[in-house]
């Protein structure tokens, strides 16, 4: 296939219906994502000469409930976004993965001869990829060289999941190359998270990866965290005449890990005290009942954050059962709800190395006071938290409004509009 007739793929009726199917069918938002695709096809004929292409998405995703409660084997409620990580890949006989990234100005590049962890690569997209395919080797599947070229609108931070979505797109690749598709969705989840906590060394839950690879609006119960339960939720916001936003608060996030990690941490410190491994195996009475010596041994932050894992849980049961049921207006009193005790128990909204930025802690305030004043819409931490984005379901009628009031205090372009889409990680080869 010459780079002429690749770009012809991308008219052509079928590949036209996939960017409806993913993206949404208005005309702009369809040629904004074609454009991307051209771009990359363009990228991979500028340092590639192979012609068997592929061409593959895979989503970021927005957490709607379960603010850090998959690490200790809890229940989340989550969707994909219509922000995703592209890709055009194909094969090559030399073992070795290279990936020509938007934005990097080298290539990633992996021998899959050596795929031991490697602590100079730690915090590296070519630490993921590593990981991914000492992983896929571990578990019996099989790997093979690639060359590919990859673009991502999921930015940095946002808190919708880059590095996941990343993840799990390399997984995809792997498994459409050489496994015939046949690697389950939620098995390339969790490759992505093994090699994000062994090769990368950042801890994270299942909660990105597992919802990146599924998509859609889905709860998750990780109750049996080798087996995680799955359901798929129908729900169409824009019923309600309402939208979900993310706000970008600003902030880095380069000092944050041993926040991230000590939420897990903490937890953890309160149920192995009471003789259990995490906090999904520990009951309230419990932790009543040895108070005394907890506040001791593991201070009262752990045990407020376990509080909140306690009580984000179970409303994370009745978000799923409001929207299934059609009740929007409870679904948003949890959601503010969950929002309060991420800020009060789970303390995940600003980092105290740094108290004098509180970026997450002002766009909240400001949130709370919009919504007051309006009378409708919710908000919370979004994500990992500390620094960086939060959510935010509003009326349509006052998007265009409380956006440019977002947009005066963090910036153009900080607040965002997203679109829960139905699709999770895909080889658009196949659709």
């Amino acid at each position: 296939m010459s780079e002429p007739e690749a770009y012809k793929i991308l008219y052509n009726q079928g590949f036209t219906r996939i960017l409806g199917k993913l993206y949404g069918y208005e005309k702009d938002i369809i040629e904004t994502n074609r454009n991307r695709f051209k771009k990359l096809i363009h990228e991979f004929y500028k340092n590639f000469d192979e012609e068997d292409l592929h061409f593959f998405s895979t989503p970021g995703r927005t957490e709607l409930g379960g603010n850090h409660t998959d690490h200790n084997n809890g229940k989340v409620l989550a969707a994909s976004v219509n922000l995703d990580s592209i890709a055009i890949a194909t094969k090559n006989l030399n073992n070795k993965v290279v990936i020509v990234s938007q934005g990097y100005s080298e290539p990633f590049c992996v021998d899959l001869r050596e795929l031991e962890p490697k602590k100079n690569e730690q915090q590296t997209t070519t630490a993921l990829i590593r990981g991914i395919a000492s992983r896929f080797n571990q578990l019996g599947y099989r790997t093979g060289g690639f060359y590919a070229c990859i673009s991502s609108n999921v930015l940095p931070g946002s808190g919708l999941s880059s590095s996941a979505s990343i993840e799990v797109l390399i997984g995809t690749i792997f498994n459409t190359l050489y496994n015939n598709n046949k690697v389950s969705e939620e098995s390339i989840a969790m490759i992505g998270q093994y090699s994000e906590n062994i090769f990368f060394n950042k801890p994270c839950g299942l909660m990105d990866q597992l919802t990146c690879a599924i998509g859609g609006l889905i709860s998750i119960d990780f109750k049996n965290p080798e087996k995680p339960v799955v359901q798929r939720l129908s729900f169409d916001f824009e019923k309600e005449k309402y939208s979900l936003l993310i706000v970008n608060t600003g902030g880095s996030h380069i000092d944050l890990t041993d926040d991230y990690s000590s939420i897990p941490e903490e937890m953890k410190s309160v149920a192995q005290l009471l003789e259990k491994n995490v906090c999904i195996d520990v009951g309230f009475d419990q932790v009543i009942k040895n108070i005394k010596e907890l506040r001791t041994k593991v201070g009262d932050r752990a045990i407020l954050r376990v509080l909140h894992f306690f009580e984000e849980n179970r409303r994370v049961e009745k978000e799923f059962y409001a929207l299934k049921q059609g009740n929007f207006k409870y679904f948003l009193d949890m959601v503010n709800e969950s929002g309060r005790s991420s800020c009060c128990f789970l303390q995940n909204c600003f980092a105290t190395k740094n108290v004098r930025e509180q970026g997450l802690m002002l766009g909240l305030a400001f949130s709370e006071l919009y919504i007051k004043k309006i009378g409708s819409g919710a908000c919370r931490v979004h994500g990992g938290g500390f620094a960086g984005t939060i959510q935010v379901f509003l009326p349509n009628k006052s998007l265009e409004q409380y956006i440019k009031f977002m947009e005066s205090i963090f910036g153009e372009k900080s607040a965002m509009a997203l679109n829960i889409r139905s699709y999770g990680t895909l080889n658009l080869n196949t659709i």
